[in-house]
């Protein structure tokens, strides 16, 4: 997921002074005062329980300076290892407000997570390319910020809390995590190609960035870690259509948004022109459906209803090629299959 960032205004106070008594006369007392520059604030990918997803837009987070090496201990348990990390894709489970003797659950909370991503395709077919960390971080309190089940404020070790600084109803299920801190700890693994924070809680949430996060203990929020592994694997861009109109810029970089129908795909060969009338896993063919990429006219994705549109759902074929095929720039000698 890109993340849009707005950058503060500007307010600019002018006054006009007489030439002459510029030099002693002082500004009157009833000028105004410049008005608080406003606070940054980004878009953020939220997802709601029924699988459906937008952008929202909350404060950007302050940048972390992360603990000192010292405090960044923690047990590293090998989930599955099937090979050296230089011939695999190596995936960093951390967990936050997991105290000690939560450890146990957490355990549990990566295989479930683990197994469900495993079973979706292209994973399915190349998970034994695929080595799986589990980092034991400790936190002096289970939980996480603003649960309904912990209260407003856990002492946890990676700062994981609902409502990504935001506050507003939109936000409400955007479970963002100190990406520095998490981090740190991923980096205790031998090697960190992608990094899921887990969440001891049972509220649905989740966020994508440069660490997915999903709620452990809720059987649905694993899906969110899927379809972010879309986006930091394939390069795979959003398919849903919320919350802007119509695109009128260039083309998405994308694979799988393009401003282009099928038909002129065909000409130019470009996008996904090959797969144009096939059968995709997804369900339905593939063709050119109208709305992806944030807006609802004006750009165009490859299927009608893939993950990349609806947690639930496969991959449509050409995002499952693209996924394949950054799996094999990881993993010298991927078969095809």
């Amino acid at each position: 997921m890109t993340l849009r960032i707005k950058s503060p205004g500007r307010v600019l106070l002018a006054a006009a002074v007489a030439g002459a008594a510029l030099a002693t006369t002082a500004l009157p007392s009833s000028a105004e005062p410049s008005a608080p520059t406003p606070a940054p604030t980004e878009w953020r990918e939220a997802f709601s329980p029924d699988g459906t997803m937008t952008q929202v837009e909350v404060p950007v987070r302050p940048p972390s300076p992360g603990l000192p090496a010292a405090a960044v201990q923690a047990e590293v348990v090998p989930v599955q290892e099937t090979g050296p990390s230089s011939e695999r894709f190596d995936l960093v489970f951390v967990g936050d407000g997991y105290t000690e003797g939560d450890l146990p659950g957490y355990g549990d909370d990566v295989k479930a997570k683990w197994e469900e991503l495993a079973a979706v395709e292209p994973f399915a077919t190349y998970r034994e390319y695929f080595n799986v960390w589990q980092v034991n971080v400790v936190s002096p309190q289970a939980g996480v910020d603003h649960d309904p089940s912990f209260g407003s404020s856990v002492d946890t070790a990676l700062d994981m809390g609902f409502y990504c600084m935001g506050g507003s109803p939109d936000t409400q299920r955007l479970l963002c995590v100190d990406e520095t801190k998490a981090g740190q700890f991923a980096g205790l693994a031998p090697e960190a190609d992608q990094v899921i924070a887990l969440g001891n809680t049972t509220t649905y949430g989740g966020a994508g960035g440069g660490t997915a996060t999903a709620a452990g203990k809720n059987e649905s929020a694993g899906q969110i870690a899927i379809h972010e592994l879309g986006h930091s694997i394939g390069g795979l861009a959003d398919e849903y259509d919320y919350p802007n109109d119509r695109y009128t810029g260039p083309e998405p970089d994308g694979p799988n948004v393009s401003i282009q129908t099928a038909e002129q795909m065909q000409q130019s060969g470009t996008k996904w022109a090959q797969y144009i009338g096939q059968e995709s896993p997804d369900g339905g063919t593939v063709g050119s459906y109208e709305g992806a990429f944030y807006y609802k006219t004006g750009v165009y994705r490859p299927t009608e209803n893939s993950i990349m549109r609806t947690l639930g759902q496969e991959f449509n074929s050409p995002s499952r090629d693209i996924m394949i095929e950054a799996f094999r720039a990881k993993v010298p000698g991927l078969p095809s299959r």
